[in-house]
Protein backbone atom coordinates (compact mmCIF):
# COMPACT_ATOMS: atom_id res chain seq x y z
CA UNK A 1 0.00 0.00 0.00
CA UNK A 2 0.89 3.18 -0.85
CA UNK A 3 0.11 6.49 0.37
CA UNK A 4 0.39 9.72 -1.31
CA UNK A 5 1.28 12.93 -0.07
CA UNK A 6 0.47 15.77 -2.67
CA UNK A 7 2.62 19.00 -1.74
CA UNK A 8 1.54 22.17 -3.93
CA UNK A 9 4.40 25.36 -3.10
CA UNK A 10 4.77 28.64 -4.28
CA UNK A 11 7.54 30.80 -2.87
CA UNK A 12 7.85 28.88 0.17
CA UNK A 13 11.70 28.83 0.59
CA UNK A 14 11.54 29.18 4.14
CA UNK A 15 9.25 26.23 5.44
CA UNK A 16 9.69 23.60 2.41
CA UNK A 17 12.73 22.04 3.47
CA UNK A 18 11.07 21.68 6.84
CA UNK A 19 7.60 20.12 5.99
CA UNK A 20 9.05 17.89 3.67
CA UNK A 21 11.08 16.38 6.55
CA UNK A 22 8.09 16.69 8.66
CA UNK A 23 6.39 14.24 6.33
CA UNK A 24 9.13 11.86 5.53
CA UNK A 25 8.99 11.21 9.52
CA UNK A 26 5.94 10.72 9.94
CA UNK A 27 4.94 6.64 10.92
CA UNK A 28 2.90 4.71 9.02
CA UNK A 29 1.04 1.46 9.19
CA UNK A 30 3.48 -1.53 8.32
CA UNK A 31 3.48 -2.48 5.03
CA UNK A 32 2.90 0.87 3.75
CA UNK A 33 5.31 3.10 1.51
CA UNK A 34 5.12 6.82 0.90
CA UNK A 35 5.84 8.66 -1.94
CA UNK A 36 5.80 13.07 -1.86
CA UNK A 37 4.32 14.34 -5.07
CA UNK A 38 6.36 18.10 -4.71
CA UNK A 39 4.61 20.78 -7.12
CA UNK A 40 6.63 23.95 -7.61
CA UNK A 41 4.48 26.50 -8.74
CA UNK A 42 6.46 28.47 -10.62
CA UNK A 43 8.22 29.92 -7.41
CA UNK A 44 10.61 32.76 -7.98
CA UNK A 45 12.35 33.04 -4.87
CA UNK A 46 15.23 29.80 -3.82
CA UNK A 47 12.48 27.26 -3.43
CA UNK A 48 13.60 25.53 -6.45
CA UNK A 49 17.19 25.65 -4.78
CA UNK A 50 15.60 24.17 -1.81
CA UNK A 51 14.23 21.20 -3.85
CA UNK A 52 17.03 20.17 -5.04
CA UNK A 53 18.59 18.89 -1.70
CA UNK A 54 15.43 16.21 -2.37
CA UNK A 55 15.69 15.04 -5.84
CA UNK A 56 17.75 11.88 -5.04
CA UNK A 57 15.46 10.98 -2.19
CA UNK A 58 13.64 8.13 -3.64
CA UNK A 59 10.13 8.98 -1.72
CA UNK A 60 10.16 12.03 -3.07
CA UNK A 61 9.31 13.34 -6.84
CA UNK A 62 9.67 16.59 -7.52
CA UNK A 63 7.60 18.43 -10.82
CA UNK A 64 7.22 22.17 -11.79
CA UNK A 65 4.80 24.58 -13.54
CA UNK A 66 6.61 27.06 -15.82
CA UNK A 67 4.63 30.08 -14.74
CA UNK A 68 2.88 30.56 -11.34
CA UNK A 69 -0.73 28.86 -12.64
CA UNK A 70 -2.06 28.71 -8.91
CA UNK A 71 -2.49 26.24 -6.14
CA UNK A 72 -5.49 24.55 -8.00
CA UNK A 73 -3.31 23.70 -10.30
CA UNK A 74 -0.38 22.10 -8.92
CA UNK A 75 -2.76 19.83 -7.25
CA UNK A 76 -4.21 18.66 -10.12
CA UNK A 77 -0.89 17.92 -11.75
CA UNK A 78 0.13 16.44 -8.22
CA UNK A 79 -3.01 14.02 -8.40
CA UNK A 80 -2.33 12.98 -12.63
CA UNK A 81 1.56 12.11 -11.12
CA UNK A 82 0.36 10.15 -7.80
CA UNK A 83 0.07 6.59 -8.04
CA UNK A 84 -1.02 5.96 -4.13
CA UNK A 85 -3.56 3.83 -2.93
CA UNK A 86 -4.64 6.85 -0.70
CA UNK A 87 -3.72 10.43 -1.10
CA UNK A 88 -3.67 13.19 1.15
CA UNK A 89 -3.21 16.77 0.40
CA UNK A 90 -0.44 19.23 2.50
CA UNK A 91 0.42 22.65 2.27
CA UNK A 92 4.09 23.84 2.01
CA UNK A 93 3.70 26.21 4.84
CA UNK A 94 3.96 24.84 8.81
CA UNK A 95 0.61 25.78 9.24
CA UNK A 96 -0.86 22.33 9.36
CA UNK A 97 0.78 19.51 11.05
CA UNK A 98 1.48 15.94 9.15
CA UNK A 99 1.57 14.08 12.06
CA UNK A 100 -2.33 14.00 11.88
CA UNK A 101 -1.57 11.43 8.60
CA UNK A 102 -2.24 7.95 11.07
CA UNK A 103 -5.70 9.03 12.61
CA UNK A 104 -6.85 9.83 9.30
CA UNK A 105 -5.57 6.92 7.54
CA UNK A 106 -7.05 4.47 10.40
CA UNK A 107 -10.58 5.83 9.80
CA UNK A 108 -10.49 4.77 5.97
CA UNK A 109 -8.34 1.18 6.84
CA UNK A 110 -10.91 0.11 9.30
CA UNK A 111 -13.38 0.91 6.43
CA UNK A 112 -15.40 3.86 8.82
CA UNK A 113 -14.78 6.22 6.05
CA UNK A 114 -13.31 7.06 2.30
CA UNK A 115 -12.43 10.62 2.54
CA UNK A 116 -11.48 12.63 5.81
CA UNK A 117 -11.21 16.00 6.42
CA UNK A 118 -8.57 17.07 9.02
CA UNK A 119 -11.22 19.81 11.01
CA UNK A 120 -9.19 23.02 12.39
CA UNK A 121 -13.18 23.89 14.17
CA UNK A 122 -12.97 20.51 16.31
CA UNK A 123 -9.80 20.84 17.33
CA UNK A 124 -7.51 24.03 17.59
CA UNK A 125 -6.60 27.22 16.10
CA UNK A 126 -4.26 30.02 16.86
CA UNK A 127 -3.72 33.28 15.14
CA UNK A 128 -6.93 32.93 12.33
CA UNK A 129 -7.95 36.53 11.58
CA UNK A 130 -11.42 37.54 11.86
CA UNK A 131 -11.98 37.83 8.38
CA UNK A 132 -11.31 34.42 7.82
CA UNK A 133 -12.58 32.69 10.44
CA UNK A 134 -15.93 34.33 9.35
CA UNK A 135 -15.33 33.45 6.03
CA UNK A 136 -14.66 30.01 6.87
CA UNK A 137 -18.42 29.48 9.09
CA UNK A 138 -20.15 31.28 5.92
CA UNK A 139 -19.23 28.78 3.78
CA UNK A 140 -19.44 26.18 6.11
CA UNK A 141 -23.02 27.18 6.50
CA UNK A 142 -24.09 27.25 3.32
CA UNK A 143 -22.38 23.85 2.16
CA UNK A 144 -24.33 22.25 5.23
CA UNK A 145 -27.71 23.98 4.05
CA UNK A 146 -27.36 22.96 0.25
CA UNK A 147 -26.35 19.67 1.08
CA UNK A 148 -27.90 18.38 4.57
CA UNK A 149 -24.94 17.91 6.34
CA UNK A 150 -22.67 18.89 9.23
CA UNK A 151 -19.47 19.64 7.96
CA UNK A 152 -17.24 21.84 10.03
CA UNK A 153 -14.29 22.94 7.97
CA UNK A 154 -14.08 21.99 4.38
CA UNK A 155 -11.99 24.65 3.40
CA UNK A 156 -8.95 23.28 5.75
CA UNK A 157 -6.52 21.96 3.25
CA UNK A 158 -5.87 18.62 5.14
CA UNK A 159 -7.38 16.03 3.53
CA UNK A 160 -7.12 12.37 2.64
CA UNK A 161 -9.04 10.15 0.08
CA UNK A 162 -9.45 6.77 -0.92
CA UNK A 163 -7.95 6.34 -4.42
CA UNK A 164 -11.19 5.42 -5.62
CA UNK A 165 -13.20 8.77 -4.05
CA UNK A 166 -11.74 10.74 -6.61
CA UNK A 167 -12.30 9.11 -9.76
CA UNK A 168 -13.91 10.50 -12.48
CA UNK A 169 -13.93 13.74 -10.89
CA UNK A 170 -12.55 16.74 -13.24
CA UNK A 171 -11.51 19.63 -11.31
CA UNK A 172 -12.50 22.54 -13.33
CA UNK A 173 -11.85 25.82 -10.62
CA UNK A 174 -8.69 28.07 -11.10
CA UNK A 175 -6.49 29.25 -7.67
CA UNK A 176 -7.39 28.22 -4.21
CA UNK A 177 -11.17 26.94 -5.41
CA UNK A 178 -10.30 23.46 -5.20
CA UNK A 179 -10.80 22.88 -1.61
CA UNK A 180 -14.46 23.86 -2.88
CA UNK A 181 -14.70 21.92 -5.96
CA UNK A 182 -13.98 18.37 -4.46
CA UNK A 183 -16.06 19.03 -1.66
CA UNK A 184 -19.20 19.84 -3.70
CA UNK A 185 -18.09 16.82 -6.26
CA UNK A 186 -17.72 14.49 -3.82
CA UNK A 187 -20.86 15.08 -2.04
CA UNK A 188 -22.60 14.82 -5.71
CA UNK A 189 -21.16 11.67 -5.85
CA UNK A 190 -22.76 10.47 -2.45
CA UNK A 191 -19.47 10.42 -0.24
CA UNK A 192 -19.88 11.20 3.23
CA UNK A 193 -17.19 13.64 4.49
CA UNK A 194 -15.46 12.54 8.38
CA UNK A 195 -13.66 14.90 9.84
CA UNK A 196 -10.75 14.45 12.89
CA UNK A 197 -10.14 17.28 15.12
CA UNK A 198 -6.68 19.35 14.44
CA UNK A 199 -4.57 21.47 15.40
CA UNK A 200 -3.85 24.73 13.35
CA UNK A 201 -1.68 27.67 14.01
CA UNK A 202 -2.33 30.26 10.86
CA UNK A 203 0.83 32.42 9.77
CA UNK A 204 0.74 36.04 9.21
CA UNK A 205 0.71 37.56 5.16
CA UNK A 206 4.58 38.71 6.79
CA UNK A 207 5.25 35.26 7.02
CA UNK A 208 4.02 34.47 3.31
CA UNK A 209 0.17 34.21 4.33
CA UNK A 210 -1.32 34.38 0.41
CA UNK A 211 -5.68 33.79 0.89
CA UNK A 212 -7.27 37.06 1.31
CA UNK A 213 -10.65 38.52 0.65
CA UNK A 214 -10.74 37.72 -2.35
CA UNK A 215 -10.28 34.21 -2.48
CA UNK A 216 -13.32 33.96 0.00
CA UNK A 217 -15.22 35.90 -2.48
CA UNK A 218 -14.17 33.55 -5.18
CA UNK A 219 -14.38 30.40 -3.41
CA UNK A 220 -17.75 31.04 -2.38
CA UNK A 221 -19.06 32.04 -5.76
CA UNK A 222 -17.55 28.64 -6.87
CA UNK A 223 -19.71 26.96 -4.54
CA UNK A 224 -23.27 28.50 -5.43
CA UNK A 225 -22.54 27.88 -8.85
CA UNK A 226 -21.36 24.02 -8.37
CA UNK A 227 -23.74 23.40 -5.60
CA UNK A 228 -26.78 24.86 -7.54
CA UNK A 229 -26.17 24.20 -11.10
CA UNK A 230 -24.99 20.68 -13.05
Amino acid sequence: MTLSIIIPVYNEEATIATIIERVLAVPLPAGFTRELVIVNDGSNDGTQEKLKAFSLNPQCRIFSLDENQGKTAAVKLGLAQATGDYIVMQDADLEYDPNNYPLMLELILQGKADVVYGSRFQGTIQNMTFINRAANTISNLTINLLFHTRITDFHTCLKMFKREALAGIDILSHHFSFDTEITVKLLKKGYTIHEVPIQYKARTREEGKKINWRTAVESYLVLLKLALFK
